[in-house]
């Protein structure tokens, strides 16, 4: 088991040596070197999604004010695909309309990354569920609410 925490990744499985063929440059990218990680004080909105099928588990949190996600991070515990994926999906999620956002599917993370194995799209990539249900939950709250400060 991978554990990311806020300072980085943790792993007692060392790095992708002789994974290179099963894994694309990207997924190596986002795993080696994951973007926003963390988790946002007062957020906006947050979610956490548990893997249906293993011990996957990710954290999205939110910040948004007119509309727009102005910050998203993510805590995994889970694997190298896990990681990555979530690393992605915040990505693609930064900077953009909450409706657009909400959008986000698990297939175009996966193209995004340059391809997952299918096992792995339904325990590992978790991420774009989190951030929409992150964004319901900055919906569920009050109009004035809403809004980081």
């Amino acid at each position: 088991m991978i554990v990311l925490q806020n300072a980085g990744v943790q792993s007692g499985r060392g790095d992708f040596a002789g994974c290179s063929a099963m894994y694309s440059e990207q997924v190596r990218a986002h795993y080696a070197a994951p973007r926003n990680v963390g988790s946002i004080a007062e957020p906006s909105g947050k979610a956490i999604v548990k893997s249906p099928v293993d011990s996957d588990t990710v954290l999205i949190t939110l910040r948004i004010a007119q509309g727009i996600i102005q910050d998203v991070k993510f805590k995994c515990m889970g694997c190298a695909v896990a990681i990555a994926c979530s690393s992605m999906a915040t990505e693609m999620a930064l900077g953009k309309p909450v409706e657009e956002a909400a959008q986000i599917s698990e297939q175009a993370v996966a193209d995004a990354l340059g391809g997952i194995p299918d096992y792995k799209m339904r325990c590992s990539n978790l991420a774009p569920e989190a951030i929409r249900k992150a964004i319901e939950d900055w919906r569920s709250r009050p109009p004035g609410n809403r809004d980081a400060s």
